[in-house]
C-alpha cells in the first residue's frame, strides 16, 4: 500500500487529499475562496493570503478524515505550476515543511497533468494514446497523452481561456463569479440559435476567445436592460454554444488529424453539461471512447495531485529543497 498526500493551491481552492495506490481517495478536502466573488475574478494577493490562513485547517481535516497517521504516508505531492505564483509558493513551502519534519520525499506536480489524471480516479485504467482537452479558467489546451502519461501539447489558447471567457461574459451580464456555472444555469431552456456569437477560425488546433468577449460586449451595449433580462436564457444559451462549439470543433479536428479514437475531458469547464453532451454525441456517432471525470474531480482539487503523485513516486520523480515554483525538480 502506498499513500500519497496531495496539496493543491494553484488558484482559489485550498485542497489537501490522501490517496492510496493512485486510485482510492481516502480524503479530499477543498476550501474555495468565495471572497473573490465581489471582485468578479481571482485577486492573486488575496488568494495567497487565504491559502496561508486556511491551509493548516484543511490539512488537519484531510488527515482526520483519512484515518491515516501522517507518519504512515509515503510521500507528499504538491502543485508547483502553472498557477498564481504566490499561491503556488504557499503550497510548495507547506509541502517542504512537511517533508523536512516527517522525513518524507515530496513530489512536484504539474497542475494541468493533475487535471488529466482525474479520469484515472474516475475510470481506473485508461486506453492510450488519448486526446485530452483541458479547459478551465486558466487553461484551454489540447494534449496527446501516451501510456506513460507523458503529454504532447498540440493546441492552446492564444488569449483568454474558455473558463475566463465564461467569467468575463458573466460579469458583463451581471451574473456573478464564477461565470461558467452561472451562465450554464441561466441557459437552461434557452434558444442556442437566438444570436450567433462568433467562433474563432484558426487553422491549427489553437483556441481564441477574445473576439467572442468583444462581440458580447458590443451586443450588450446595443441592448437595453429590459431586452437583456427578458432574453437572458437565450443570450446565455447562445453564448455558451459559441464557447462549446469551438472546443468541440478543435477536439474533432485533432482526433481526425492524428487518428486518435480515445478522447478525454478535464478541468473546470469539463463540468459543463452542454460540452459533455455534445462530445458524447460525437463519440457515440463515431464509435470513439470518451472519458469524462466525476464532477468532484473537475475543478482544482488535491486528489488529482495525489493520484498523479503516485505515478511519479513510482518513477522516483522527487523534488528537493531547491525545487521552486515552475521548476521540474
Amino acid at each position: 500500500m502506498t499513500v500519497i498526500l496531495g496539496i493543491e493551491t494553484s488558484c482559489d481552492e485550498t485542497s489537501i487529499a490522501l490517496v492510496k495506490d493512485g486510485r482510492e481517495v481516502l480524503s479530499n478536502i477543498v476550501r474555495t475562496q468565495h471572497i473573490h466573488g465581489k471582485f468578479g475574478g481571482v485577486v492573486p494577493d488575496i488568494s495567497s493570503r487565504e491559502h496561508a490562513e486556511f491551509i493548516d485547517t484543511v490539512y488537519y481535516e484531510a488527515i482526520d478524515k483519512s484515518g491515516i497517521d501522517i507518519n504512515k504516508i509515503d510521500a507528499i505531492s504538491v502543485v508547483n505550476g502553472p498557477g498564481l505564483i504566490g499561491s503556488l509558493m504557499t503550497g510548495l513551502m507547506f509541502a517542504k515543511g512537511l517533508s523536512l519534519h516527517y522525513n518524507k520525499p515530496f513530489i512536484p506536480v504539474n497542475h494541468v497533468d493533475a487535471h488529466i489524471y482525474a479520469n484515472v480516479l474516475t475510470h481506473g485504467n485508461l486506453n492510450f494514446p488519448l486526446l485530452s482537452l483541458v479547459a478551465s479558467g486558466g487553461h484551454t489546451s489540447l494534449f496527446i497523452v501516451n501510456k506513460e502519461f507523458k503529454t504532447e501539447l498540440i493546441g492552446k489558447t492564444i488569449d483568454d481561456a474558455a473558463g475566463e471567457a465564461f467569467d468575463k461574459c458573466a460579469k458583463m451580464l451581471k451574473l456573478g463569479y464564477p461565470g461558467g456555472p452561472s451562465i450554464e444555469k441561466h441557459s437552461i431552456n434557452g434558444n442556442t440559435n437566438f444570436h450567433r456569437f462568433p467562433r474563432a477560425k484558426i487553422k491549427n488546433f489553437d483556441f481564441s476567445f477574445s473576439g467572442l468577449k468583444t462581440s458580447v460586449l458590443y451586443y450588450l451595449n446595443d441592448k437595453d436592460n429590459d431586452f437583456i433580462n427578458e432574453n437572458l436564457s437565450h443570450i446565455t444559451a447562445s453564448l455558451q454554444e459559441a464557447i462549446v462549439d469551438q472546443l468541440i470543433h478543435k477536439v474533432i479536428s485533432a482526433s481526425e488529424e492524428f487518428n486518435i479514437n480515445i478522447l478525454s475531458l478535464a478541468g473546470g469547464v469539463s463540468a459543463n453539461i452542454r460540452l459533455r453532451d455534445k462530445l458524447k454525441e460525437y463519440s457515440i456517432k463515431t464509435g470513439k471512447t470518451l472519458y469524462v471525470p466525476k464532477l468532484c474531480y473537475c475543478t482544482d482539487n488535491a486528489a488529482n495531485v495525489a493520484g498523479i503523485g503516485f505515478m511519479l513516486y513510482q518513477k522516483k520523480g522527487f523534488g528537493n529543497m531547491k525545487t521552486n515554483v515552475y521548476s521540474r525538480k
